[in-house]
């Protein structure tokens, strides 16, 4: 049983279908990966998942039993994190308080598990803890993006969904990025992983699904994905 599976999955927005009967999966402790163009239906799909907007129809089930439907906090609670594009952190909270909105939102408590999920969060991104008293709108581009998935993580998901974590960030920061999702799997979280990067995206990821214009048009191992020719063209800008 796969650990998130969505089955023939549709939403709209109004009369616009964005996404078009899509079916996935991420199995326990892997990255998987979904590439498309812009307006392709990615970012809804990942909405999808976590709650903030509702599916027309079709599943989404997390171990086995079904979330479609169930507000966004709830899906917090079960074990689902989400980093958004374009990161919306609080500006003017501080990072700790932005860290700490992630405890909230899931529901979490109890001291030892508040500290377990810091001293996480802080081992991942030491420049965090340097600056848990700045406002979460004076970082860097790249600061904000750490934020954002320690926020996420914060809630101790059993899978991480990322929302084009490398856009806008320095060459620099996109490898740091990609190392510390890769460290994130490595201790046992699963990974949804949009990614405008699709040569980065596949060569993090295990296995990887192609959407166009809602659906679902090619899906493999990511090596394979690496070296398909339609997939070359299309999104990693070889002839």
């Amino acid at each position: 049983m796969p650990l998130l599976e969505l089955t023939d999955l549709r939403v709209h927005y109004g009369g616009i279908e964005a996404v078009k009967g899509i079916s996935l999966a991420v199995e326990e402790r892997e990255i998987v990966t979904l590439i498309g163009g812009n307006g392709a239906g990615k970012t809804t799909t990942l909405r999808a998942i976590s709650g903030i907007k509702r599916p027309t129809s079709g599943s989404i089930a997390f171990r086995g039993k079904r979330i479609d439907g169930q507000p966004a906090h709830q899906v917090a609670k079960l074990g689902i994190g989400h980093a958004p594009e374009g990161r919306r952190i609080f500006g003017r909270m501080s990072v700790r308080e932005n860290l700490e909105m992630g405890l909230y939102a899931a529901g979490r408590g109890g001291a030892t598990g508040v500290k377990a999920s810091f001293d996480r969060v802080f081992a991942l991104f030491p420049r965090l803890a340097e600056r848990q008293r700045q406002a979460g709108g004076t970082l860097s581009g790249g600061e904000q993006q750490m934020l954002a998935i320690g926020r996420a993580l914060m809630t101790r998901p059993e899978v991480l969904l990322l929302d084009e974590p490398s856009m806008g960030l320095a060459p620099i920061f996109v490898e740091r990025i990609f190392d510390i999702i890769r460290e994130i799997n490595e201790q046992g979280t699963a990974v949804l992983l949009i990614e405008q990067n699709a040569h980065m995206a596949l060569s993090v990821a295990r296995r990887g699904y192609v959407i166009e214009s809602g659906s679902i048009v090619l899906s493999d191992e990511a090596g394979k994905l690496l070296g398909n020719e339609q997939v070359r063209k299309a999104y990693l800008g070889e002839e």
